[in-house]
């Protein structure tokens, strides 16, 4: 399993408590992003900022008159004080699950009491996406397969006579068939049809690619 220290950002951008909306406002205009962790002096996180937390302080644009005072009030008014934070030993799936049940954008990653890293939610997609092969040349099929002990043995034995790597492998309920798993499977090759063929031929119910000219059982 892969931990958050190997996919969390430790060149982060952080504010004071004393700092102004406009600093923060600023800030995340010109470095084009969306959270900013809060410290004190002695590098512990106290809060954090959003950019929605921005939009919320801020007067509508559409109001006629302005209170430009309003950027110069200190973060530590609006901020999120003691904001969730999880630990660079953390499971990248199991922070996965929090950002899903608590519905964040980003999340500190505190160890020792101190700002190490943070992690948004665009790094766990790059994530996935990465550990799922997509960004290499490759092939992706998909299996539909009985629920049974030594069946994912079965289909990568193919796989493996045709010397073929796989990337990555998925598993996934059936939504049609409670008693059967659908497998997706990316394969380093290009021309998968030797091995989609090999498949039905030994009964495997190939749902991807479903192309035309596959000889089907």
């Amino acid at each position: 399993m892969m931990l958050i220290e190997e996919i969390m950002k430790t060149d982060i951008i952080t504010l004071k408590p004393s700092n102004t909306i406009k600093d923060a406002s600023t800030i995340m205009k010109a470095k084009k992003i969306r959270h900013l962790p809060i410290i004190n002096d002695d590098h512990h996180l106290v809060g954090l900022i959003t950019e929605r937390d921005l939009k919320n302080a801020l007067p509508s644009p559409l109001l006629k008159v302005k209170d430009d005072n309003i950027y110069e009030q200190t973060l530590d008014k609006v901020m999120i004080p003691d904001p969730m934070v999880g630990h660079p030993l953390d499971f990248v799936e199991e922070v996965a699950l929090i950002f899903y049940e608590q519905r964040i954008g980003c999340l500190p990653i505190v160890s020792g009491g101190k700002l190490v890293g943070i992690v948004t939610d665009s790094d766990l997609l790059y994530t996935y996406i990465e550990i799922t092969g997509a960004t290499k040349p490759s092939s992706q099929i998909e299996i539909r397969v009985s629920d049974r002990v030594g069946i994912l043995h079965d289909v990568t034995k193919i796989f493996a006579n045709h010397h073929a790597s796989i990337l990555s492998v998925l598993v996934y309920s059936d939504a049609e068939h409670e008693e059967q798993k659908i497998l997706s499977i990316r394969v380093k090759i290009m021309n998968p049809l030797a091995i989609i063929d090999d498949l039905r031929k030994e009964g495997f119910d190939v749902l991807w690619p479903n192309m035309p000219g596959i000889n089907r059982l």
